[in-house]
């Protein structure tokens, strides 16, 4: 279901909080210089842990997400998307709140997402270019609470409508969200197991699956290594669909 073309409801805006959980000692593995490749079992080599039995099977909520995300009964579409979309901003703004001190300059010099997953930033000027995880993730986690707080974007008033731009911003947003995701699932899984929190984080990236296919936000392509083969948490999507948790 697309969203595009749609008209919204007025909706009430809400500020994200700060994440709560202690910070996870920092671990071994997501300490060193080197993330854990979590591009399968190529090579001889293990896969990676959330791709691995019970991590990747570890979950709050049990079967398919698709009733989750299907559109309420008197529920405004852009309403809906907008409301979502900002409730995912502020739960992975929070889960990476509390393992920031394992992502730094030196354990993460890139925005990678899988071996053959790294994400370049678009400057002001247009110019794509390399920066580390945490400089990348902050220019991301700024961004989208800049929007968020423009009112000719996420409008709070009942007499202010949608700009028409808003779909393609918020896809925008979506794709730059499931970077974020990549990257944790990539470089820090480590450190959310420490929590013993994959069974939220796996939940809430799930439920980000489910709504970005429902709403047409997600694009597959972005689930692909530079080979155009699944790569990353693209494996992840493809396990989740084999079990039933997503649509195919």
């Amino acid at each position: 279901m697309s969203f595009f073309g749609r008209n919204r409801a007025p909706r009430q805006k809400r500020s994200p909080t700060p994440g709560t959980l202690p910070i996870p000692p920092r671990d071994p593995l997501g300490s060193s210089s080197a993330p854990p490749s979590p591009g399968g079992n190529g090579g001889g080599s293990p896969p990676p842990l959330y791709l691995s039995r019970p991590f990747a099977d570890a979950a709050l909520v049990k079967g398919n997400f698709k009733t989750i995300v299907m559109l309420p009964k008197y529920v405004d579409i852009m309403e809906w998307v907008a409301v979502n979309i900002f409730d995912f901003y502020t739960n992975l703004n929070e889960f990476y709140g509390v393992i920031a001190e394992v992502c730094t300059q030196q354990t993460c010099p890139t925005m990678s997402g899988g071996p053959t997953l790294n994400y370049l930033w678009t400057n002001q000027g247009g110019k794509q270019v390399s920066l580390s995880a945490p400089s990348y993730i902050d220019s991301v986690m700024s961004s989208i609470q800049t929007l968020v707080d423009d009112e000719n974007v996420f409008p709070t008033k009942t007499s202010q409508a949608f700009h028409p731009s808003f779909p393609a911003t918020v896809r925008h947003v979506y794709r730059q969200l499931l970077r974020v995701f990549a990257h944790i699932y990539h470089a820090h899984y480590t450190a959310i197991l420490h929590l013993r929190s994959e069974p939220h984080f796996n939940s809430l990236f799930a439920h980000f699956l489910a709504f970005g296919k429902e709403y047409d936000l997600l694009d597959p392509k972005d689930l692909k290594g530079e080979s155009g083969a699944q790569a990353g948490v693209g494996l992840l999507w493809e396990r989740w669909r084999e079990k039933g948790i997503l649509e195919a």
